[in-house]
Parts: structure tokens; C-alpha cells; sequence
């Protein structure tokens, strides 16, 4: 039986390759690969991206770009933390869209999680940084927050990705080499070497395209259900009831696709605090993955 957790996982990650193309509607895509073991931290050729040494993976098995999902395994997962990740979603291609006055920042939820002093990690597309460079420095500038990278253009990394169409293997490190490179033009400072692959899909060819690259792939064990929501009662309960010590929550920083995420982080951030959980960024996550692998 498909639970509905399941289900629920599969229409956030629809709607997460739904940003891309304005799309109403997704089929199911291919399974995710099996991340690799955690390890001690890699060497990486991103270090010039992010000076600050944060905690990184090893290589996978055969040298692949290791996943981390969560730490929500790890022996020392009583102690509640969780992390907050937001995908500043753009394509490469919606530069018309933000002309004509489509909003894909969300200035707003970064105020609050200021206000309410909640550490977080950003997953930002290398267009979205183009498209608002003062707010991109602006975060990754705040010692609150850590910018990660979500590819530049939001194309797809595997074949069949919800509709999005699809970097071809051998420009993947080149797509994510440019993120970084607009974080640097913008002048993000904070940034940290760590990978979310547009719509959660991925495969082994994708995770050897991306071994040079360095990073660690991060994807999540909490489904927010922010993206196209119109219910934002029902998005903080999907969170709260999905939340363990250790988990990632993905939700999105972009007004037109996911209006309600502010109003829930107002929401969420004091009821799970009132459950004794304490706000980290990714990088505290895997850094205890790392140290206890």
C-alpha cells in the first residue's frame, strides 16, 4: 500500500520540477540511487567557493558523489535538531517572467527567519542569483544562513524528471561550476559545498558527472508540501508530523510557487521549538554524519 507520506513526497518533488515550466501536472519519475557511505571530509576542487572549510562527505562507493538524506540514523539522533532548507528555485529561461513581475524571491520569509533567529541553509539556482543579486549576497552575507547550490539553470539530471528538460551528462559539473560562479559575481560569501539536484532526481551517471565537482548531494526526509500550496495549515502539519531529530525539511523561497512558506515557519518554528528541537543549518548535520561514520 502507497502511504500517504509517499504520496505526498511525490507531489512536492512533481512540484518541485513544476517551478521549471509552469506545469499543472507531473507523472512519477525514476527512483533515486542509493547514496553513498558518509565518511570523513573530502578534499574538494569548490573549496575557492567556500573558503570556510565546512564539513563535506567522502566519496561514495567507486568514487561516486556521496548523498545525505539526514541524520535521523545517526546514533546520537536523541538529540533533536533539524534543518530548515529553502530552494530559491529559477530556470534559466524565466527572465521574462521576473520582467513581467513574477516574484521568485520571497524577501518576507527571510525577514522572519531573521526575527525568529532560525538558522537555515538556502539551495540557490546560479539564476536566481543573477536575477536578484542584492538579495543573494544579502543572505549568503548572514552568519543565520549558508547558500548552497541547486544547479544554474534547474534542468533536470536525469532523463525523466517530471518534464524538465535535461542537462546532458557531460555539461553537469559545467552547470553546477557556473552556480558557483554567479554566487561569486554576486558576492555571496557564505558559500558551502553542497549540491540539490532540480526535482530530487538523480541516478549513477549523475552522481559520477558530479564527483570532480566535490560536493555532497543533499536531499531530505521531510516533505513541506509548500510548492503550489494554498492550505498553510495543512503544510505545517505535513512538517510537523514528518519531523525527527536529524531530518532536513525541504521548502521553497519563491512567492509566486509557494506562497504559504512564510506563514508556516511562523507556525512551525515555535511549536517544534516548544518540542525542544534546536534549528541547524545542513553543514551541523553532516558534519555529525561525518564524525560518527
Amino acid at each position: 500500500m502507497i502511504s500517504y507520506h509517499s504520496l505526498r513526497r511525490a507531489a512536492l518533488t512533481c512540484a518541485i520540477g513544476a517551478l521549471a515550466l509552469g506545469a499543472a501536472a507531473c507523472s512519477g519519475g525514476p527512483d533515486p540511487a542509493p547514496p553513498g557511505r558518509a565518511g570523513r571530509p573530502a578534499v574538494s576542487p569548490t573549496a575557492a567557493a567556500s573558503p570556510t572549510g565546512p564539513p563535506r562527505l567522502a566519496p561514495g562507493p567507486s568514487g561516486l558523489t556521496p548523498v545525505f538524506k539526514s541524520a535521523t540514523n545517526l546514533r546520537n539522533a536523541r538529540e533533536r535538531t533539524v534543518a530548515l532548507t529553502f530552494d530559491a528555485d529559477m530556470t534559466a529561461d524565466q527572465g521574462p517572467r521576473a520582467a513581467a513581475g513574477e516574484h521568485f524571491d520571497n524577501p518576507r520569509l527571510v525577514s522572519t527567519l531573521r526575527k525568529l533567529k532560525v538558522p537555515a541553509t538556502v539551495f540557490m539556482t546560479g539564476r536566481w542569483a543573477e536575477e536578484y543579486p542584492a538579495q543573494a549576497k544579502d543572505i549568503g552575507g548572514d552568519p543565520l544562513f549558508e547558500v548552497a547550490n541547486h544547479s544554474y539553470s534547474h534542468y533536470a539530471f536525469t532523463g525523466d524528471c517530471y518534464g524538465l528538460p535535461t542537462v546532458p551528462a557531460a555539461r553537469m559539473r559545467a552547470d553546477v561550476e557556473r552556480a558557483f560562479a554567479a554566487f561569486r559575481k554576486a558576492g555571496v560569501r557564505h558559500v558551502v559545498p553542497y549540491f540539490r539536484f532540480p526535482g530530487g532526481c538523480y541516478d549513477q551517471r549523475a552522481l559520477r558527472s558530479l564527483t570532480p565537482a566535490g560536493v555532497t548531494a543533499v536531499q531530505w526526509d521531510v516533505v513541506s508540501g509548500d510548492a503550489f500550496a494554498t492550505d498553510a495549515d495543512a503544510v505545517t502539519r505535513q512538517v510537523l508530523d514528518g519531523v525527527r531529530p536529524g531530518s532536513v525539511v525541504v521548502m521553497h523561497c519563491t512567492r509566486s510557487a509557494a506562497p504559504t512558506t512564510e506563514r508556516v515557519v511562523r507556525d512551525v518554528v515555535p511549536a517544534l521549538r516548544a518540542k525542544g528541537y534546536r534549528f541547524v543549518r545542513v553543514s551541523e548535520l553532516i558534519g555529525a554524519a561525518a564524525r560518527t561514520a
